[in-house]
């Protein structure tokens, strides 16, 4: 495959208002490198052609001015061997953990340790969403985590919308789930989800497939529905997630700015009178947490 790159440097200073503002437009091919010893930063893309780089670039240039990120300057922009852009996404993924469980890269198979009793998933995410590294993902993790803890947990059907590199689904497993499934729009996505439950011997276990909110949601019923995505697709598909979630089934939403949580909360009381409603913020990002009423007709 032969890809380029663009690469634009960044005040340190700007990182996580550049990284939220591509986050909030969807802009998956591009992410935000930062480097915390030398204090710099780069805004980075990973595009088929050079062409389509400096269309795109114009895009997300408007973007980061809008987000107050200083753009003056054109980008540089080389063509990356198929090693380079492989490897190009590695420097963003470090080990973390959560209580008893742990995301590591599996180029860290060996050199990384885990305590006794604890579990461990080991993540390779290409260039799919979901490291576990950003605070979104994060928010999701630590919830999946409180509401494995419960004593019926293997019977909950779980349903990961938009799953990325499969992080949530898959740690949903390794957490006690047992009927787990995972979509997202990205085919590429899809495919890396199902290279990541291969790495950790969990082929079979989830069933990933590409759909969108209306496609992966149709006919399908879960007791713990994750949708860690945008704010504006959130709410602009309210009624289709909540409609999927069983009675006294539980809704985690992320992929929300703090400053939007109020809008996505009113989004979804209008279409759910009667949940229970939780919301917690972490730095700049927030959840939503939404529990339908056992027997709640809708």
């Amino acid at each position: 495959m032969s890809l380029c790159e663009v690469r634009y440097e960044i005040p340190a200073a700007a990182a996580d208002a550049a990284d939220a503002a591509l986050l909030d437009g969807g802009c998956e091919a591009w992410s935000v490198l930062e480097d915390a010893i030398a204090r710099r930063a780069w805004v980075i893309g990973i595009l088929p052609d050079p062409a389509a780089a400096r269309e795109a670039w114009r895009e997300i240039a408007v973007r980061l001015e809008g987000a107050g990120v200083p753009v003056t300057a054109e980008p540089a922009v080389r063509a990356l061997g198929e090693a380079d852009w492989r490897d190009s996404y590695k420097a963003h993924f470090k080990p973390w953990r959560f209580g008893r469980l742990h995301w590591v890269p599996v180029w860290e198979r060996g050199r990384h340790a885990v305590p006794p009793g604890d579990s461990v998933l080991w993540l390779d995410p290409g260039l799919a969403f979901g490291t576990g590294n950003h605070e979104t993902t994060r928010l999701c993790v630590e919830r999946l985590v409180a509401l494995a803890g419960g004593d019926d947990v293997r019977r909950q059907r779980v349903l990961d919308a938009g799953c990325g590199s499969g992080i949530l689904a898959l740690s949903a497993v390794q957490l006690g789930f047992r009927d787990v499934a995972g979509f997202d729009h990205d085919a590429e996505a899809v495919r890396v989800s199902g290279e990541n439950a291969a790495l950790n011997g969990l082929s079979g276990r989830v069933q990933f497939f590409v759909g969108d909110l209306v496609t992966g949601l149709a006919g399908r019923t879960a007791d713990l529905l994750l949708a860690n995505i945008q704010a504006d697709v959130l709410m602009r598909f309210a009624r289709e997630l909540t409609a999927a979630v069983a009675p006294g089934g539980t809704l985690i939403l992320s992929g929300i700015l703090a400053a939007e949580n109020d809008r996505v909360r009113a989004a979804f009381a209008a279409v759910t009178p009667g949940w229970a409603v939780e919301a917690r913020t972490l730095g700049e990002w927030s959840d939503v947490q939404l529990t339908r009423p056992s027997g709640a007709a809708r």
